[in-house]
């Protein structure tokens, strides 16, 4: 790394926050959940434009809570996206449930694709990370929180005791 790129990040934190933190700070501010921002909205908000794979690609837009900048501002301020439109280049940020309602058969959680999602988001993994706490394939997880398929019996209980472990709150509904 060059000697102008340490300049610009140690400028960065000194000023307490990325480009996206006029971002951060409108989501905090905000009441409202779901939020519907237009990229020119966006734009506006942070003083600049978006990079071009803002417009192009979607995992630009993912819920990652490692290396990405622009969704730790929203994920700081308590959002993920929930919806991308790139052709109308619009994005949809919504809060989660502090408690998330759950369905038992016996006693065993039903885990569905949102509250897998939300348990891996409330840990700060990836995909790769939760597969490899839980002993099964990315794949599997990426199935998982696309509805593909619902987890074993085995899974399912393992996936409630890393959510308690992980102070993942939910209630049965």
């Amino acid at each position: 790394m060059g000697p102008y790129k340490l300049t610009a990040i140690r400028f960065m934190a000194m000023k307490g926050g990325s480009k996206y933190q006029a971002l951060q700070d409108y989501l905090t501010r905000s009441e409202r959940s779901p939020i519907t921002l237009t990229f020119a909205e966006i734009e506006s908000l942070i003083g600049s434009a978006l990079p071009g794979s803002a417009r192009t690609h979607r995992a630009w837009w993912s819920n990652r809570s490692k290396g990405a900048l622009q969704a730790s501002a929203w994920m700081l301020a308590g959002y993920t996206v929930k919806a991308l439109d790139l052709a109308s280049e619009q994005v949809t940020f919504h809060k989660p449930p502090t408690v998330y309602k759950v369905q038992r058969v016996g006693d065993v959680v039903q885990w569905d694709s949102e509250l897998i999602r939300a348990l891996r988001q409330h840990m700060g993994m990836t995909q790769a990370e939760l597969a490899q706490e839980l002993g099964v394939r990315q794949q599997t997880v990426s199935e998982w929180e696309k509805g593909v398929y619902t987890p074993t019996r085995a899974s399912a209980k393992y996936l409630t005791l890393v959510a308690e472990k992980a102070s993942f709150n939910y209630e049965v509904d």
